[in-house]
This record gives structure tokens, sequence and C-alpha cells, in this order.
């Protein structure tokens, strides 16, 4: 389900009332693609609830470029909240989202396999709590950009 962070920070009190564990993962999710599903099974096996943090249109457009994102963020979210691995689903409006692990403290959280434990920007944010980082997901072999080239390249 698609929740504001303030219902979320309900949601996730709750859970931990009843003895669970969270993940976060977070991301762009501009064109769903098989690596996107990976990543998130790969989050949602760390954990009892699995929360995806979307970056905001304009965060997709400081990182990937002029033309992106492709859907809008309201969109991008609905459809990472249809995956049934995925519990909780936040657009987040800052760089990065250190925010949202102070706020939430999850137990685990979880980057693409682009990252070592060591190269996650938020590692410190994480340790500071006493959570850990997670790799999960397939070796990074599919991008967004490339299914943007490839449909481009059909026209």
């Amino acid at each position: 389900m698609v929740v504001t962070e303030d219902r979320l920070r309900a949601l996730v009190a709750a859970d931990r009332a009843a003895g669970r564990t969270v993940a976060l993962a977070n991301g762009c999710f501009d064109l769903l693609h098989v690596g996107h599903v990976r990543y998130l099974q790969g989050a949602a096996a760390e954990a009892d609830r699995l929360i995806v943090a979307v970056n905001d249109d304009d965060g997709v457009a400081a990182l990937k470029g002029a033309g992106r994102p492709v859907q809008a963020a309201a969109e991008r979210a609905e459809i990472v909240a249809a995956l049934g691995v995925v519990d909780y689903v936040v657009v987040f409006a800052t760089p990065t989202v250190a925010g949202l692990l102070r706020a939430l403290r999850p137990d685990v959280h979880c980057k693409g396999t682009d990252y070592t434990p060591e190269s996650v920007p938020e590692r410190s944010v994480v340790k500071s709590y006493g959570g850990r980082v997670a790799i999960v997901g397939d070796p990074k072999e599919h991008s967004t950009r490339e299914l943007v080239d490839r449909i481009g390249r059909r026209e």
C-alpha cells in the first residue's frame, strides 16, 4: 500500500509492537524490470515487513537526467505497491533516504548489488541506531536506461 510518511511511522510502530522486523529498500523504479523484482524479493527475505521508498520526480530527474522519470512518482509507487513482496511504499523527496532511516529505524537497509556494504551512502546512519545493511538481488545486469534506449531504437 502507498502511504504517507506519517502513516508509515504508525504502521511500523504497530509492526514492531507485534514483534515484526522491518526492512527498507529504495530506488527510482522508473520502468519496472526483472532486476527490480529480484532486488525487492531479496529485500523482502531480510525481514517480516518490506518498506520501499521511491524517489520523487525531482529526485529521479536529478539522478538520471533529462527525460526522466518516464512515469510519475505516484504511478511508480502504485506499481511497486502491487508486488506481493512489498508491504508499504512511500515517496520521498530528499537526495537520500537517510531521514527515513532515522525516523523509521528499520532493522535492515537493503541495497542492490551495485553497492558493497562499505559503499552504501547511508551506512553510518544505519549503524548509528544498531541496524544492518544487506546487499540483495542479482548482479546489476538490468537497467531502466538500457530499456529506454532499446525502446528508443525501435521507433
